[in-house]
């Protein structure tokens, strides 16, 4: 299963889901007819285009329902694995691929569906699969240099291009579609007879713009974390976002009360954080909010959330994210690390005292002054940043 945010499908439950996913994705294969050659072939030779039809319609369903789901916060995009690219091997096993679907009758997956239900063909492919396999993983130290040749890395078409993904989403599903009507029109010419399957030719139509529109759809829902950090740039927004504020005095006696309930989320570099960081702190960037970890720690109820970044700006900007997560009792410290170093790490007495709360901040701050750095040294070697979990390996 995909990194869904809440972590609502623990690891011993994914790998039952996966079975069944498996039989379910098998099943599918078998009853469309991927079991039989014949009928995978007929792409090659223009007269049966179910399986483009098949993968277009898998590929732009994932695309935006991933799309969907992150937009809305419920999946992290960022642990989804994508295969990296090596340019070269990649070509000639495209090319070897190619020719074995053209020879064979059969891709990797469809010759596995195809020899479950006897198909000899099949499993003569499946041992051609399996001898491949072995050949390159006992040869592997005289592949290794060209396999790696050519490294791109984590691609992702989108950015390659250098569009937005909303923008290469809508122009996919258009492709998509058009392949759809163009490989129809083929095989009507080709067998002679129009495809019952796309007749009346209204509802291929709507069911066309549908998709379209589905397809429009990836420009109004932006990745939530691209949308929020935009958001947060423009001062006006930020200036006008209403949130709770934690003045440093508080903060402070907190500290000194060494309340439970406080966690101070320090955004500050990981540097910064080494050199000065808070008791009940740990250290954060704007991205790691958005990691699906994140709700270990800003998720646990009766907690306090304390933003603190280098200035009141900064603390606010973190604050809001996490408040437009969802993440409850968020607030930022007003002024930031360099109002508190000012007011209570650095603090120097005041000359002019005119009032009664005057003479009690000045009491408080003269102390904190003297008990804060103390907690400061103490905790200087309590590094602890937000872990982040690794991308699963994987791919088809």
């Amino acid at each position: 299963m995909g990194p869904l945010v809440p972590d609502v499908i623990g690891n011993e439950l994914n790998f039952i889901i996966a079975i069944f996913i498996g039989i379910a994705f098998g099943f599918i294969l078998e009853q469309a007819g991927f079991s039989t050659s014949k009928k995978l072939v007929g792409l090659f030779y223009g007269y049966d285009f179910t399986v483009l039809r098949v993968f277009f319609t898998g590929g732009v369903t994932a695309m935006i329902g991933v799309i969907i789901l992150g937009h809305f916060g419920l999946l992290d995009l960022s642990l989804i694995y994508i295969n990296p690219t090596f340019l070269w091997s990649a070509i000639v096993g495209g090319l070897i691929m190619g020719l074995g679907f053209v020879i064979g009758g059969f891709c990797p997956g469809t010759s596995i569906t195809a020899a479950a239900i006897g198909k000899i063909d099949a499993m003569i492919f499946v041992l051609g699969s399996g001898i491949g396999v072995f050949i390159f993983a006992e040869g592997y130290p005289e592949f290794e240099n060209f396999y790696k040749a050519g490294y791109w890395g984590n691609v992702r078409i989108f950015e390659t291009l250098g569009m937005s993904q909303g923008l290469f989403a809508f122009l996919l599903t258009l492709i998509a579609v058009s392949a759809f009507w163009f490989t129809t029109i083929v095989e009507n010419k080709v067998n002679g007879i129009p495809n019952p399957e796309f007749k009346p030719a209204r509802l291929y139509a709507g069911l066309s713009g549908l998709a379209i529109l589905i397809g429009l759809s990836a420009f109004v829902m932006p990745d939530i974390k691209d949308s929020y950090l935009n958001d947060i740039e423009n001062i006006n927004y930020v200036n006008n976002y209403y949130i709770k504020e934690m003045t440093s005095d508080e903060l402070a006696f907190r500290l000194i009360d060494d309340d439970n309930t406080l966690q101070v989320i320090d955004i500050r570099p990981m540097e910064e954080f080494k050199e000065l960081s808070l008791p009940h702190s740990l250290s954060f960037t704007l991205k790691n909010l958005f990691v699906k970890d994140a709700r270990a720690i800003l998720a646990v109820k009766h907690k306090k959330y304390v933003f603190v970044g280098e200035d009141g700006v900064s603390s606010k900007k973190a604050a809001i994210i996490a408040d437009r997560l969802g993440y409850d009792n968020v607030s930022y410290l007003r002024g930031g690390l360099t109002e508190f170093k000012q007011d209570i790490i650095n603090y120097k007495k005041s000359s002019q005292l005119n009032s009664r709360e005057a003479v009690d901040t000045d009491r408080f701050r003269t102390q904190a002054s003297k008990v804060i750095p103390v907690l400061i040294e103490k905790n200087k070697n309590v590094v602890i940043p937000v872990k982040k979990t690794k991308r699963v390996l994987g791919g088809c």
